[in-house]
């Protein structure tokens, strides 16, 4: 009985009288130049020996690895728990099934520092990475650095180079909830955000449209502690309002949890609205409305992009994901 822990390339070709070149040319399917009949006789030798090979080094020795990687932004607003944000998990949830179903094989990093991606991308010889929560410029200087196609969740910048873009349509999310609070004659609204840029100022200005007129915009820490100090700091403020539209689930839930422990009534007080339709949407009480995006769909297309784009290397699209609104019991809908 062979000890395959310890079965070697070298073992195989002396039990056969082959040289280390042809056994390890069959393993890497490298067969072009080499007899059916040595073929199979290697293969056999492999399974009776039970060697079982470096799937790195055998991935490396191919042209094509089958490797994609997924690359995450470790921004310091997530406090070192980016993995465990509700809609990175769902992006990434999504991704895993279908590069799998694609037959590539998932590699994932994250990153405070995308030139990061770099070596790690080299370092696997991928046939491509999809890149989510960084900013237009570092997007741009990553594509002068790599030579192997990559798809971006949320750019925003004027795609002119060999990058896919896969964005959703902030402003029409934001404007679907401006819209259905004017209905509801809710017009005193506060829009919560970390930061004044795109994709969160889409969602602000299209709620702005929805609503025809200005909703007030407060702009929160990054931080828990702190945002927990300036939402106690402005506790009384929240009585004036109607409604706020938060730019995530993670924020909106966030906030509910607050202004319930702090005496206020969801949604006979004040209606809170997500962005994401999150899976906790339909565990907290109320449930919480918010605009869905399908995360499954945009997957579905990084991948196919990725694709695309390792036939054509000039292959370039941006495409806007449409985006629904869902009303729940933190709006009166149910």
């Amino acid at each position: 009985m062979w000890d395959e822990n310890k079965v070697r390339i070298v073992d195989v070709a002396d039990a056969l009288g082959l040289s280390t070149a042809t056994v390890s040319n069959v393993i890497h399917g490298k067969t072009r130049k080499i007899s059916d009949r040595t073929v199979r006789r290697v293969q056999e030798k492999l399974n009776e020996m039970g060697y079982i090979p470096n799937m790195a080094a055998t991935l490396l020795a191919q042209n094509n690895s089958h490797i994609i990687g997924i690359v995450v932004n470790d921004h310091p607003k997530y406090e070192g728990h980016v993995l465990e944000d509700p809609f990175v998990c769902s992006a990434i949830n999504s991704l895993s099934d279908e590069i799998e179903k694609a037959g590539y094989f998932l590699m994932l990093k994250k990153v405070k520092d995308i030139m990061d991606t770099v070596p790690f991308s080299s370092m696997w010889n991928m046939d491509g990475m999809i890149l989510l929560g960084f900013c237009a410029d570092e997007y741009q200087v990553l594509r002068d650095r790599i030579r192997i196609p990559f798809v971006v969740y949320d750019g925003f910048f004027e795609n002119d180079r060999n990058i896919c873009n896969l964005m959703l349509d902030d402003h029409d999310g934001g404007r679907q909830v401006g819209e259905y609070l004017r209905k509801h004659n809710c017009l005193d609204v506060i829009f919560i955000a970390d930061n004044r840029l795109s994709p969160d100022f889409d969602r602000y200005t299209g709620l702005c449209d929805g609503l025809e007129r200005n909703a007030d915009f407060w702009e929160i820490p990054m931080h828990k502690e702190e945002r927990r100090i300036y939402y106690t700091g402005r506790i009384k403020d929240f009585a004036g309002y109607d409604a706020v539209f938060a730019a995530s689930d993670y924020y909106a839930i966030e906030l509910l949890h607050f202004l319930m422990d702090h005496g206020y009534r969801v949604p006979e007080d004040i209606w809170i609205i997500g962005f994401d339709d999150i899976a906790d949407c339909i565990n907290v009480r109320p449930t919480l409305a918010s605009v869905r995006q399908d995360v499954l769909y945009r997957a579905r297309k990084a991948v196919e992009y990725l694709t695309y784009m390792k036939k054509d290397n000039d292959y370039s699209v941006t495409e806007k994901i449409p985006v629904e609104f869902i009303p729940r019991g933190s709006c009166e809908a149910e």
